[in-house]
């Protein structure tokens, strides 16, 4: 490849593509410019797409002669000066590739400069810049790519990067047109990135980038459609998949042992130090946590050279290892922690799914062949282990944050007169906490089981809404009436058809005309794209006799009890929100005026 080019792209201006990136950042949304850069997008596919991913930022290379031509580039856009920076992996190589050059010789850095959305949200531009001292050997690659601007790109940022809900999100790009143009992972700041052309692209930019916290390596190879000689064999991809066990146990363990709560973020921590910490044996722990390095829960620093006095001579130290944020989830205090999660599937269900061809032969959940009786009754006999489930229920409370948002809470907190949300089978409240709080003139009324109904107390009080809130102790036939918005979050799905009919045949006869009900569940795709609903699937067929339903499936199940599906929008962790109201039942607006 040549570099040579004409001479009038030196003239080329870097501030002024500085400034207009900036200027694209501040005005353009997710919703509006995902069909700008993929032409024909709409429908599902559109909703997909913006639900998991966010506009986050448009990438530039720069080419400054120094770091102090870089600050007054960013002085001249209104951009931070100040802005911190570290090595750009990513970029590095491309050129290097590109070029034919030893990535050694390219000095690339990345900075994220904040910019405001048009209403207020948090973005940047990603600045990449190499640099290319007056008159040096760099100055060709500098013109070369001035002219073919083949980093410029936008990014959207994926909100929960599940390994199935990123392969899907590439899915759908690639049916509308995006073609993979390589990415990579960059330990610096433990993230995926995932390039695509757009050859239709409606604006200036013709590429995408999908970023994805986290070590997401398995995606990226498939991504990049490597060589085949650098490509897992069927019989080791097979055996990587036939490990998948060890997977669930070695973060179980993890999570067991405490180490997540003793581990830090920025500072390595020796294994014998760890050991002493969780009353491990060092070896036997070294061995989990390189295990641990492989799935990104940790990150493995190598020690430094030092010279031991009483033996004369060196020898490498130990290696240290660190939590990464993937692992730090796994932390009992951490907001949002899936610990309970952890403990759960490394628990009872895993027992449990050893069980699993005795399901597929029979129909019975393997839970109940094993433990002789159905999840529910069983844990509510431990009080611990029914305890566990309820923490594990809300570790996935990620996927309520868009709730409080929705049309339907908000027309209720906005009504004249205070409304009340019902949440049957609330667990420990999570939910009801959450609108409650983002709405304080709302009311809340939560059915459970007694011993819920006590957790939900405690954590509704600790977040300063318990004074809202009534609590009622009863099963599915003790709907409270008289709400206005009703919820049924992860319910559903516990059960078969008629048991569903039933449960909302009760939702029906206690909801006055003008009530909505808001239903949460994952729904199965109908492409069969991958999905977080389709491994649900099997868990409750293993574990409960339940099972994930597609939108369709629900309609009818609403229709058959009285019921008429509104809509349904996405939510985090591949969930969907659906909305149904009475049928025939009048505007409910008008109602609660």
């Amino acid at each position: 490849m040549t570099t040579t080019l004409p001479d009038e792209t030196l003239l080329l201006d870097d501030t002024a593509c500085l400034r207009a990136a900036a200027r694209f950042v501040r005005e353009h949304d997710s919703a509006a410019l995902l069909p700008l850069l993929l032409p024909g997008l709409g429908g599902p596919d559109l909703r997909a797409l913006a639900g998991h991913c966010r506009f986050a930022h448009a990438g530039l290379l720069l080419f400054p002669s120094d770091a102090d031509g870089l600050r007054t580039q960013l002085a001249d856009c209104g951009l931070a000066v100040d802005t911190p920076s570290h090595p750009s992996v990513v970029v590095r190589e491309r050129l290097a590739r590109r070029h034919r050059r030893d990535p050694a010789e390219l000095d690339v850095r990345i900075l994220r400069p904040h910019v405001l959305g048009s209403a207020g949200e948090r973005r940047a531009v990603e600045v990449f810049a190499l640099t290319v001292p007056p008159h040096s050997d760099l100055e060709p690659i500098a013109a070369y790519e001035r002219t073919r601007r083949h980093e410029a790109h936008l990014a959207f940022k994926v909100e929960y990067p599940e390994p199935l809900a990123l392969r899907g999100l590439c899915a759908i790009l690639a049916r509308h047109g995006a073609r993979p143009d390589g990415g990579g992972y960059n330990p610096h700041e433990d993230g995926t990135v995932l390039y695509f052309t757009l050859p239709d692209a409606a604006c200036d930019y013709e590429r995408l980038e999908l970023y994805a916290r986290g070590d997401h390596r398995d995606t990226l190879a498939a991504h990049l459609d490597q060589p085949r000689h650098e490509v897992r064999q069927p019989a080791e991809t097979l055996l990587h998949l036939l490990t998948g066990a060890w997977t669930t146990q070695a973060l179980a363990t993890f999570a067991r042992l405490g180490l997540p709560d003793v581990m830090d973020p920025r500072t390595a921590c020796r294994t014998e130090d760890l050991a002493r910490l969780t009353g491990s044996h060092p070896r036997s722990l070294a061995v989990l946590l390189r295990y641990l390095a492989m799935l990104g829960a940790v990150i493995q620093d190598p020690g430094q050279e030092k010279e031991k006095e009483k033996e004369k001579e060196k020898e490498k130290e130990e290696d240290g290892f660190r939590l990464t944020e993937l692992g730090a989830l796994l932390r009992a205090d951490t907001p949002g922690s899936m610990r309970p999660l952890a403990l759960m599937y490394g628990g009872p269900f895993y027992r449990s799914f050893g069980g699993l061809d005795h399901a597929v032969r029979t129909g019975e959940p393997a839970f109940d062949h094993l433990f002789g009786e159905n999840h529910f009754d069983h844990f509510a006999r431990d009080p611990e282990l029914a305890a566990l489930f309820d923490r594990s229920m809300a570790a996935s409370s990620r996927m309520f944050q868009p709730l409080p948002a929705h049309p339907v809470i908000t027309a209720a907190a906005q009504a004249p007169a205070a409304a009340t949300v019902v949440d049957v089978a609330g667990g420990n409240g999570e939910l009801l906490g959450r609108i409650l709080t983002a709405h304080p003139r709302l009311r809340g009324v939560l059915l459970e089981r007694p011993h819920a109904v006590e957790a939900a107390r405690r954590l509704l009080d600790a977040a300063g809404c318990g004074a809202r809130c009534d609590y009622r102790t009863g099963d599915f036939a003790d709907v409270p009436p008289g709400g206005d918005v009703y919820v049924l979050s992860r319910v559903l799905h516990d059960w078969d058809d008629d048991r569903c009919r039933e449960i909302l045949r009760h939702c029906v006869r206690a909801m006055p005309p003008h009530a909505d009900l808001l239903v949460v569940e994952r729904l199965l795709p109908v492409d069969g794209s991958p999905s977080l609903a389709t491994a649900w699937d099997l868990h409750m067929l293993c574990n409960v006799g339940g099972r994930e339903r597609r939108a369709d499936h629900y309609a009818r199940l609403f229709a058959e009890a009285g019921l008429q599906l509104m809509g349904h929008s996405p939510l985090p962790l591949d969930a969907h929100v659906l909305h149904a109201r009475r049928a025939g039942a009048p505007d409910p607006a008008a109602g609660r005026n």
